[in-house]
């Protein structure tokens, strides 16, 4: 069921997707060559507790960490290790932090150091493929306008589009109903309303769709190898427009 939330909800996610933000902001300085994974784990675990959070992804569904942190064919949910970021990478991170009971969510993804032309062609255009998606978001449009203008976005960029995973309603759950694809047809799938809470987020590949996942049970990555990007907010929909939660 697709929840429209209240005022006092509303200020409540607000509050979780603003420690989000934050907790992107301070890793910042810490994303570069010689850093594990898991050390930026720690970081972010101790950043959101610290801001009156708990990590939303830390055991949920037996998720064993903080944060989400993917790198290179990496896709989402890369498990934090004691690889050591290198120069030319790029690494997914995706956060989640719960503040009294709700929850806010993004990724964003980053280069270290000199990342290739191709990398940064998808970064860039990764990262634009959510603003073409948020550009739909109304009360009175569909979740299929935003995943259509995601997916013509990147078709047209030569980026290919990961279908089996969606962007989602957030709320007291981290994932609720809707959920959000990053393809799809015009004037399809549920209507917006004022109030409804939605994460938005394109996962696009250099090279083919095709994904699978790890034995660790997590990670998955591109059948291919080639580089992916993830970027999200979480955003809440309004007569005209939206209000990106997962910012300043």
């Amino acid at each position: 069921m697709i929840s429209i939330k209240s005022q006092r909800e509303i200020e409540l996610l607000k509050k979780a997707g603003n420690i989000v933000y934050k907790t992107h902001q301070y890793l910042k300085q810490y994303i570069k060559p010689g850093i594990t994974t898991n050390e930026l784990n720690e970081l972010a675990e101790k950043y959101i507790i610290s801001l009156g959070a708990t990590p939303s992804f830390k055991g949920f569904e037996g998720y064993p960490a903080a944060i989400c942190t993917s790198v290179n064919d990496e896709v989402v949910h890369g498990l934090p290790s004691n690889y050591k970021l290198k120069n030319g990478d790029i690494i997914g991170i995706d956060i989640g932090a719960c503040y009294k009971g709700y929850h806010g969510d993004s990724a964003w993804t980053y280069a270290i150091g000199e990342i290739s032309a191709e990398k940064a062609y998808l970064l860039e255009h990764t990262k634009q493929a959510l603003f073409e998606g948020l550009s739909q978001v109304r009360e009175g449009n569909y979740i299929g306008d935003i995943g259509n203008a995601i997916e013509q976005y990147a078709t047209k960029h030569k980026l290919s589009v990961v279908r089996e995973l969606v962007g989602h309603g957030v709320g007291t759950s981290i994932h609720e109903d809707p959920d959000v694809p990053n393809y799809g047809r015009p004037k399809t799938g549920p209507r917006l309303k004022e109030g409804m809470v939605i994460a938005i987020e394109p996962m696009l590949n250099l090279g083919t769709r095709r994904v699978a996942i790890l034995d660790n049970k997590w990670t998955i990555v591109t059948q291919d190898g080639s580089p992916s990007a993830h970027f999200e907010h979480t955003i809440l929909v309004t007569k005209n427009g939206y209000i990106v939660l997962t910012g300043e």
